[in-house]
């Protein structure tokens, strides 16, 4: 039995044990979506402490992808981006 995630409807296999963000690096995602300006989402510090890969959980809060196991059936997406006003 295969265990997979779901990132953008792309299947992600990974294995026990791993987090979103080793399954995705593993897969080849590195960006993970807009991070607010200019930037872009990403594996940074790799404990949680700089949340640059937060992800959107379908139905649920968004976690740091560095932080989160894997579990089958998941499914995640980018995070929307971060509108920065002048004003």
């Amino acid at each position: 039995m295969m265990t997979r995630i779901f990132w953008n409807d792309y299947v992600v296999p990974f294995r026990p044990g791993e987090t979103i963000a080793a399954a995705l690096g593993r897969a080849g995602i590195i960006n993970l979506g807009p991070a607010g300006g200019p930037a872009r989402g990403r594996v940074f510090c790799g404990i949680g402490a700089c949340q640059a890969c937060v992800v959107a959980i379908e139905g649920g809060a968004p976690v740091e992808a560095c932080l989160t196991l894997a579990r089958d059936g998941l499914r995640i997406g980018s995070m929307p981006a971060v509108v920065v006003s002048d004003e």
